[in-house]
C-alpha cells in the first residue's frame, strides 16, 4: 500500500515529547480547560533502529550496489532479538553460531527483513518527513541491491543470507529452497520487488539518480520473474480438482502479492514503463484466480495462498487482497478488486469471529499461533480494499483487526508498545506470549502503526476497544470426540499430508458404520461441514441427520491430484441443510465406501464478535447464510449506531437504536454496531 497524501493524511512528527512521556507514566495532568491534545503517533521506530547494524562486504563477483566505493558500509537489520532480563534484548542470527568464525548457520541478516524494513522506513519518511527514516530507507535499499545477483544466469535473483562480516551465504543450514538462494524465483525476490517499487516511488522526486538505480534493479528483478515465472503465463494446472494458475511466484499467491505491491507503486510513479505494467497485470491476474468458495463453503471467499493446496490458508503473508486492491487502482481495473472484496467480506469476517489471524487453517484451524505478520497482513488488506472501494465497511473491520495489537487477542494483552516500538513475536494457542521481538514482528507491527497514524479515527477505535467481550464463530469438533460410533479412531501415519494438516486422530467409518457428535444447543441454526480425507478416485456416500431432522447427503469423491503433493484431498464437505439450534447431536451413517473424518467445522448462521474498552464497544455480526435473516444487536440501556453492509461491503442502511434491536442481515452480509 503506497502512501499518498490524497488518500491518507500525514503526521508532522514521530518523536515522543516530554509531555507524552510523562503522560504515559501518569506524571502529567492536563489543565482543566486545555484544548484536547493531538494523539501521539503510534509508530515508533526505536526498536527497529536498535536491530540495525553495519557490514562491510568484500568484493564479490556479481554483487555491488549504489555508490559502494564511496559508501562501503551496508546497513541491515539483525534477524532476531531474544528477550533478556530487565526488558533488554540480544540481537541474534539464524541457526547455530560458530564461535570460531562468528558465522551463523543461516546468517545474521536476510533479504526478506532488509526489504520489509526498507518499506517501513520509506512509508514512515513519506508520512512524517522524518530525515532519519529517509536515511535508513536509502541505506537498506542499497544493502538489498547488494544481495541481488546483478549478472550471469541468475541475474535479478537474490541471495537470502549474509553473515555479520558481510559474507554472503547462498546455501544456508538447514537447507532452504531454492538452493543456492539466488538460483530461482523466491519469496525474497518478491519482497525485493516490493521494496524497490516503493523505493522508486519515494525517491523519484527527491533523489532522481538513486531512483534511476532502483528502477534498473527493479527491472533486473522483474526480468527474473518474467523469465522464471511468467514463461508459463496463461497456463493452468489442476490441484485436487481445482483449476489454478501456473504463473505464480513459487506457486504462491502470497509471495506474488508482495511483488505486486511493489509493482503497483512503481507503475503509478512510472506509468510509461509498459514492461512493468504487463508484469503487474499478469501477476495480479494470477492472484485473482486463487479466490475460492462462497458464503457457505470453504474457503468462504478467501484468496488461497498456495496453488498446490486448496485445503490451506495462512494469515502470515496474506496480503493478496491488498495487492489486488492496489493493482486495481494502478491499472484502473475494477475486476481485480472483486476477489479482494469477497475475501474481506466473507473470509475476514469469518476469521475475526473465529478468534483472529491464526497462522494456519489446513482446513481446520490446526495452527492457532498468531503473529504480527498475520495480523498486519489482514489490516493492510482491509485498508487497501477500503481505499480502492471507498467503503467504510473495511475501515471498520480494519479497526477491529488492528485492535489485536492492543489487547483484543487470545492473550488479552498488548502485543505492541508505542513507547518502545517493540512488537512481541507471537501468541501461542494457550494465550502465552513469546516476548522476543525480532525483525519480522517489529516490521509488521510498525507497518500497522504507520497505517493507523494515517487514519486517526481508525486508530482511536483500535486502541480503545481492546477487550474481547464475546466471541461466537467457527469452531472445530474433532472427529475422535464422537459420543458414540461403530467405526474406529485411528492415528494418522503423518499429520501433514503434503498439502494440508490433520488436526488430530481420525475417525474411520466403513459401509454401515455410524457416528454421533455433540454440537450442543445454540440460539441460531448452524452449518456443519465434515472435514474428510478421500484418496484420488475414491467415492463415499454418507447420510447425515440432526436428531430426526435430515441434514444432508454427502456424495464425496477424491479429486484429480494434478500438481498437489498428495494423492487425496482433505476438504470440508457442505451439508445441504443447517442444524437447528435446538438439536444437540449430529449423526452420520455411511452407505457406500469409506469416510475418513478429521473434524467438523461448525458455524452459526450469525457469527458475532464484541470488543469492549475505554473507547466504548464495537459489535460485529456476520451472516454465514445464503438467506436474509433477522438478528438482535445493540447494548442494553445504551444508544448505538448500526451500519448494515451487504456481501460486497456496500452500506445498506445506518440507524441509531436504543438498547437491543432487530436488524435484517443480507445474505453473506454483516453489520457493525458501535457505541
Amino acid at each position: 500500500m503506497t502512501t499518498d497524501a490524497s488518500r491518507r493524511p500525514r503526521w508532522a512528527t514521530l518523536a515522543l515529547g516530554l509531555a507524552a512521556a510523562l503522560a504515559l507514566t501518569g506524571g502529567l495532568t492536563a489543565p482543566a480547560h486545555a484544548e484536547p491534545a493531538a494523539p501521539e503517533p503510534l509508530a515508533n521506530t526505536a526498536h527497529l533502529d536498535f536491530l540495525l547494524d553495519t557490514a562491510s562486504p568484500a568484493e564479490v563477483p556479481g554483487h555491488t550496489t549504489y555508490r559502494l566505493a564511496e559508501e562501503p558500509e551496508l546497513v541491515l537489520p539483525w534477524t532476531y532479538a531474544d528477550a533478556r532480563d530487565g526488558g533488554t534484548f540480544e540481537r541474534v542470527g539464524g541457526g547455530p553460531l560458530d564461535p570460531v568464525t562468528g558465522d551463523w548457520g543461516q546468517g545474521a541478516y536476510n533479504a526478506d527483513d532488509v526489504s520489509r524494513a526498507a518499506v517501513v522506513y520509506l512509508r514512515h519518511w513519506q508520512q512524517t518527513g522524518d530525515e532519519a527514516s529517509r536515511v535508513n530507507a536509502y541505506e537498506l535499499l542499497r544493502s538489498l541491491a547488494y544481495l541481488q545477483t546483478a549478472d550471469g544466469e541468475h541475474a535479478g535473483n537474490v541471495v537470502l543470507w549474509m553473515q555479520p562480516d558481510g559474507d554472503l551465504n547462498p546455501s544456508a543450514e538447514p537447507v532452504e529452497l531454492p538452493d543456492p538462494s539466488d538460483s530461482d524465483a523466491s519469496y525474497w525476490l518478491a519482497r525485493t520487488i516490493w521494496a524497490f517499487g516503493e523505493g522508486f516511488a519515494a525517491f523519484a522526486d527527491t533523489d532522481p539518480d538513486f531512483a534511476a538505480f532502483l528502477a534498473d534493479r527493479l527491472g533486473l528483478a522483474r526480468d527474473a520473474v518474467d523469465r522464471q515465472v511468467l514463461d508459463r503465463y496463461g497456463e493452468y494446472e489442476i490441484s485436487d480438482g481445482m483449476k489454478v494458475p501456473a504463473w505464480l511466484i513459487v506457486d504462491g499467491a502470497d509471495a506474488t502479492a508482495e511483488a505486486v505491491l511493489g509493482l503497483a507503486a512503481y507503475v503509478e510513479a512510472a506509468p510509461g514503463d509498459e514492461a512493468a505494467r504487463t508484469t503487474l497485470e499478469r501477476l495480479a491476474e494470477g492472484i485473482a484466480a486463487m479466490g475460492a468458495g462462497d458464503t457457505e463453503s470453504w474457503p468462504y471467499g478467501a484468496i488461497l495462498p498456495w496453488a498446490l493446496s486448496r485445503s490451506m490458508w495462512h494469515a502470515w503473508g496474506s496480503q493478496m487482497p491488498a495487492a489486488l486492491a492496489e493493482a486495481s487502482v494502478a491499472l484502473d481495473d475494477a475486476a481485480l478488486l472483486e476477489p479482494a472484496i469477497a475475501d474481506s467480506t466473507g473470509f475476514t469476517t469469518t476469521l475475526l469471529t473465529a478468534g483472529g489471524p491464526d497462522n494456519g487453517w489446513f482446513p481446520t484451524p490446526a495452527d492457532r499461533v498468531q503473529i504480527a505478520y498475520g495480523a498486519d497482513s489482514r489490516v493492510q488488506s482491509l485498508l487497501s480494499v477500503a481505499d480502492a472501494s471507498g467503503s467504510s465497511a473495511f475501515e471498520e473491520l480494519a479497526a477491529m483487526q488492528a485492535a489485536w495489537f492492543f489487547g483484543a487477542n487470545r492473550a488479552g494483552e498488548p502485543m505492541y508498545d508505542p513507547a518502545t516500538g517493540i512488537t512481541f513475536d507471537g501468541i501461542q494457542p494457550d494465550g502465552s506470549i513469546n516476548r522476543n521481538s525480532g525483525a519480522e514482528s517489529t516490521i509488521h507491527g510498525l507497518l500497522t502503526m504507520i497505517a493507523l497514524d494515517a487514519s486517526p479515527e481508525i486508530a482511536q477505535r483500535a486502541t480503545t476497544v481492546t477487550d474481547v467481550a464475546e466471541l461466537d464463530g467457527l469452531r472445530v469438533i474433532e472427529a475422535e470426540s464422537t459420543t458414540s460410533t461403530t467405526g474406529s479412531v485411528e492415528a494418522p501415519a503423518s499429520a501433514w499430508t503434503g498439502e494440508s494438516l490433520i488436526s488430530g486422530d481420525v475417525l474411520v467409518l466403513d459401509r454401515g458404520e455410524n457416528a454421533t457428535f455433540d454440537l450442543g444447543t445454540a440460539e441460531v441454526p448452524r452449518s456443519a461441514e465434515p472435514v474428510a480425507w478421500l484418496p484420488e478416485g475414491a467415492r463415499a456416500r454418507s447420510i447425515w441427520s440432526a436428531g430426526r431432522t435430515p441434514a444432508g447427503v454427502l456424495d464425496g469423491s477424491g479429486e484429480p491430484q494434478g500438481i498437489s503433493p498428495a494423492s487425496g484431498v482433505l476438504l470440508p464437505r457442505q451439508l445441504q441443510s443447517s442444524v437447528p439450534g435446538t438439536s444437540a447431536s449430529l449423526t452420520a451413517r455411511v452407505e457406500h465406501g469409506t469416510v475418513t473424518l478429521d473434524a467438523l467445522l461448525v458455524r452459526p448462521s450469525v457469527s458475532r464478535l464484541v470488543l469492549d474498552g475505554s473507547g466504548g464497544t464495537t459489535e460485529l455480526v456476520h451472516s454465514t447464510s445464503q438467506r436474509r435473516q433477522q438478528t438482535e444487536v445493540g447494548f442494553e440501556g445504551a444508544e448505538s449506531t448500526v451500519r448494515v453492509y451487504d456481501d460486497r461491503g456496500v452500506l445498506q442502511r445506518e440507524q441509531v437504536v436504543n438498547g437491543r434491536a432487530e436488524v435484517l442481515l443480507p445474505s453473506g452480509g454483516f453489520a457493525v454496531i458501535t457505541r
